[in-house]
């Protein structure tokens, strides 16, 4: 199998990913490809493998079957002829470290400042000097309204705050792909907005994202595509105006009209 070579290449390319956890499929036969720029966001009910592939995609878990493309590199093997080899833990680090990945709980080490959580990855991992990693992580903070918060710990952050801090974090490694999965869920409703108002500046900026939400008016007017995953399949995709809508599948309209109902 190799990666297709359309006239504009993809970032992620998905080709019948398949992923079983025992005797369950949590994904199986995904097909997409997200390209340079696009905010691909990712709907669909509990359970139906939206968080899988997006793991798949940061190498978190192995798929079983099909492929994974970032960048035009196969994830996680090495083709020697006919043959997958997988890759070692460090050619999976660096494979990794061209996505920034923010999760529904915001996973900041609790015994580090705002500041300290965002310049450990340049440093540690990047090599960065202590003077350039501090200066481009006030930057960051800055740009997601927390310059102010930069001396505060994580229980002194509300937790709007704590995963504002987490994004500056997983931008701080320069990714080419931001990966959210559900980064309101855990929220208070009252702070999910000031979170979705910095991804909202991240997709305008041009940052590639693939975004799991429940956030539904947030697919609607930030996405460029919507997928719906229900059972570990791809059910339905297309623009996001469009699917939202006028979904042409009978279990995407199902599934839009019981959550706005439910809203």
């Amino acid at each position: 199998m190799s990666a297709p070579a359309p006239a504009v290449a993809p970032i992620v390319s998905a080709v019948r990913v398949g992923k079983k956890f025992g005797g369950h499929q949590a994904l199986s036969d995904v097909t997409m490809d997200v390209m340079p720029g696009e905010v691909v966001c990712i709907i669909g009910p509990s359970g139906s493998g939206k968080t899988t592939f997006l793991r798949c995609i940061n190498q978190l878990e192995t798929f079983d079957s099909g492929g994974l493309w970032l960048d035009g590199e196969l994830l996680g093997y090495r083709r020697v002829g006919e043959a997958l080899h997988p890759l070692s833990d460090r050619e999976i680090a660096r494979q990794r470290r061209k996505t920034g990945m923010v999760f529904q709980r915001f996973n900041l080490f609790p015994h580090m400042t705002a500041l300290e959580n965002v310049t450990e990855g340049p440093r540690q991992v990047l090599g960065r000097r202590r003077e350039e990693a501090h200066d481009a992580a006030m930057l960051l903070l800055d740009r997601v309204g927390l310059a102010h918060k930069a001396g505060a710990y994580p229980s002194e952050l509300s937790g709007g705050q704590q995963q504002r801090v987490a994004i500056a974090r997983a931008l701080a490694m320069q990714p080419r792909l931001m990966l959210f999965d559900e980064p309101t869920s855990a929220l208070d409703p009252e702070l999910v907005g000031e979170v979705l108002g910095v991804m909202r500046d991240l997709a305008a900026s041009g940052m590639t994202m693939i975004v799991v939400t429940h956030e539904l008016g947030f697919a609607r007017d930030v996405g460029d595509r919507v997928v719906f995953m229900d059972q570990g399949r791809v059910v339905e995709s297309g623009e996001a105006g469009a699917l939202m809508s006028n979904p042409t599948e009978p279990r995407t309209r199902n599934f839009l009209r019981t959550v706005l109902t439910r809203e």
